[in-house]
C-alpha cells in the first residue's frame, strides 16, 4: 500500500478492526519513511450482472429500494427492511462467488420477503417473475396457500383461522 503523502510503497498496519456489519476491514497503517498514518478500508468487491451485460458492483441500498416499492402502503418498518438487505447481502456472499446475475439476487430476495409480508412479496414477484396474466397471480396465491402451516387453517373451510368472520357459538344444551 503506498502512503497517500510521501508515495513511498509500502507501510505498516498499526490496527484492524470489522465495520459495516463484517462486510469490511478498517485498518490503520503508518509509513515507515515518513511516519504519518492513515486508515484503509477493504472490502471484498461483489459485482451483480445485469440482463443487458453491464456490471456493477451489489449495493444493499439498491436491494432495500426495490422492496420498499413493493412494501408501499404495507405494515413494514424501515428497521424491517434493513434487516431484509442484511440476510441478502449475507445470502448472496455466502454463495462464496464474485460475480452474481440480477436473477440471483432477485432469488435472494424472493425468500425473506415471502417471511416479511405476503402482499409485498407477490408484487415483487409478479416484477420478478414478469407475471403477464391473472393466472400467473392465481399460481402464485396457491404456492403460497400450499406452503402455508396447517396451523393456520381452521380445517373445515380452508379459511386462517384469524378471519374476519368469527365461528358460530357452540349450540346450549
Amino acid at each position: 500500500m503506498h502512503c497517500p503523502f510521501c508515495r513511498h510503497p509500502d507501510s505498516r498496519v498499526v490496527d484492524s478492526r470489522t465495520t459495516d456489519d463484517g462486510t469490511s476491514i478498517r485498518r490503520r497503517r503508518q509509513c515507515p519513511d515518513c511516519s504519518r498514518r492513515f486508515t484503509t478500508i477493504e472490502t471484498a468487491s461483489l459485482t451483480v450482472i445485469k440482463r443487458s451485460g453491464v456490471t456493477e458492483p451489489f449495493s444493499r441500498d439498491k436491494v432495500i429500494a426495490g422492496v420498499r416499492k413493493a412494501c408501499q402502503g404495507r405494515p413494514v418498518t424501515e428497521d424491517a427492511l434493513a434487516k431484509l438487505g442484511q440476510r441478502v447481502e449475507e445470502a448472496v456472499r455466502a454463495t462464496g462467488s464474485a460475480e452474481l446475475s440480477t436473477h440471483d439476487v432477485g432469488l435472494a430476495i424472493l425468500g425473506p420477503l415471502q417471511e416479511l409480508d405476503l402482499v409485498a412479496y407477490l408484487r415483487f414477484a409478479s416484477v420478478y417473475r414478469a407475471f403477464d396474466s391473472l393466472d400467473d397471480f392465481e399460481a402464485a396465491i396457491a404456492e403460497l396457500r400450499e406452503q402455508r402451516p396447517p396451523s393456520q387453517h381452521c380445517g373445515n373451510c380452508g379459511e386462517a383461522e384469524n378471519s374476519a368472520v368469527p365461528a358460530p357459538a357452540p349450540a346450549a344444551d
